[in-house]
């Protein structure tokens, strides 16, 4: 799990990425979602992507699109927030005490975990009453956080979950760990909680199926909204983290 990728490894095994991308998929109402952008074919794989603050984003589109066509998988992407609006990202980082109370009523509300959870675990059972055999679920961010609470779910219709810089790191959410983990940290988050989370789950029956690494040289939000593609060491690893989650998805199939 801890060997080195070569950096030019993903270069040729996932489609080029882009800096100016137009989702290949299109938007429909599902599993009790009136917005859902949907990529690739129906299988019997289906991965439900879990967004960042900022919502519908060409790059983090463009994740779901490599996700769909590596795997053969079909992709559901929720607008998680309607019927409110994503965070804008031009306030983020919050500069102002008004902005941070923003995101702090944003967090409590459109985005608020629990709320997510459910919607979340609603759409991995419609899956999988529509003859999806596999339902995975990736969260960026903030949906990492989400993913990882429906990885625990008692409930959970999910049989493998992937979390990307997750914000609100906490090892206690590992402790009822029902499916396999895929875990991708940049250096902003806490080394700590990613470290305990792995050393919880290595006890888990199905440790051969984890995965993790921390990525020492890239920032929160590198693999989603906040990704700059143009910028060429963030798109060698966008293309390093996609190809590493293919694999974990493929192993825990």
């Amino acid at each position: 799990m801890s060997h080195v990728h070569n950096t030019n490894e993903a270069c040729c095994t996932i489609p080029p990425v882009h800096s100016d991308y137009t989702p290949k998929g299109s938007y429909r109402p599902y599993g009790g979602f009136g917005k859902v952008y949907v990529a690739g074919e129906k299988s019997d794989l289906a991965l439900v992507t879990v967004y960042d603050i900022f919502g519908f984003k060409p790059q983090t589109q463009q994740g779901a699109d490599i996700l769909a066509s590596e795997l053969k998988a079909q992709v559901f992407m929720p607008d998680f927030f309607e019927p409110s609006e994503p965070f804008p990202s031009e306030k983020y980082p919050p500069k102002t005490e008004q902005e941070k109370q923003e995101l702090q009523a944003f967090f409590g509300g459109p985005a608020s975990p629990p709320a997510a959870l459910a919607k979340l675990i609603g759409i991995g059972k419609a899956l999988k009453n529509d003859g999806y055999k596999f339902v995975g679920a990736i969260g960026l961010c903030w949906g990492g956080k989400v993913v990882m609470l429906a990885g625990s779910a008692d409930d959970t219709p999910l049989d493998a979950i992937s979390i990307v810089h997750p914000a609100m790191l906490s090892s206690g959410d590992a402790e009822n760990l029902r499916v396999p983990l895929g875990i991708y940290s940049s250096r902003d988050e806490p080394k700590d909680q990613h470290d305990e989370i792995v050393r919880i789950i290595a006890k888990n029956p199905f440790a051969n199926k984890n995965d993790s690494k921390i990525w020492s040289n890239m920032f929160h939000g590198w693999a989603a909204a906040r990704a700059n593609l143009e910028d060429k060491e963030n798109k060698a690893e966008f293309e390093n983290l996609y190809s590493r989650v293919i694999k974990f998805f493929k192993n825990a199939q």
